[in-house]
């Protein structure tokens, strides 16, 4: 018989490993979109995950390589459930997330606070703190384009929610 807690973890481990299509720096359990994964008997696993916004384009994506991944690893019957309650927040980002995000190019947000008011962005570029909002909507819906008065490089900011 195999143990449930090791055959759990197998299974989360290969879902927390899929990357975000948008962000492929980073994984979904980075983005803390990844909130369940149950397996059943006889290899089938049900992974519950959040989008980052109900109108989020690459939820099927996502659930396609989820499907995926599990699949190619054995598990017969994978079953992925969009969970809207409670809603995604980027106070469920890891920390490890948020490193990857500013290797890669875009400031990652801040601590969410009750009231949000967002003066400065740090340059992932160049660290500088001379930054303003060029627009509130950046490659994708949950980023907004910042520029960098020092090094004067544009960049991705992603939206505290």
């Amino acid at each position: 018989m195999v143990n449930a807690t090791l055959t759990r973890s197998r299974a989360w481990s290969i879902a927390a490993a899929v990357p975000d299509p948008e962000l492929p720096v980073v994984t979904i359990a980075d983005l803390g979109i990844l909130r369940d994964v149950t397996e059943h008997d006889q290899g089938s696993v049900h992974v519950r995950i959040t989008p980052t916004y109900s109108g989020c384009p690459a939820m099927e994506t996502i659930r396609e390589d989820i499907v995926t991944a599990l699949s190619e690893a054995g598990y017969r019957h994978v079953c992925v459930e969009f969970v809207l309650a409670p809603a995604w927040t980027t106070d469920w980002m890891s920390d490890e997330g948020r490193r990857k995000l500013s290797a890669y190019g875009i400031a990652p947000p801040g601590p969410r606070h009750s009231v949000e008011l967002t003066l400065s962005v740090k340059c992932p570029q160049c660290g500088s703190a001379r930054t303003r909002e060029l627009s509130r909507f950046g490659s994708t819906s949950c980023k907004a384009l910042w520029v960098c008065g020092d090094c004067r490089e544009p960049f991705d900011h992603f939206k505290a929610i």
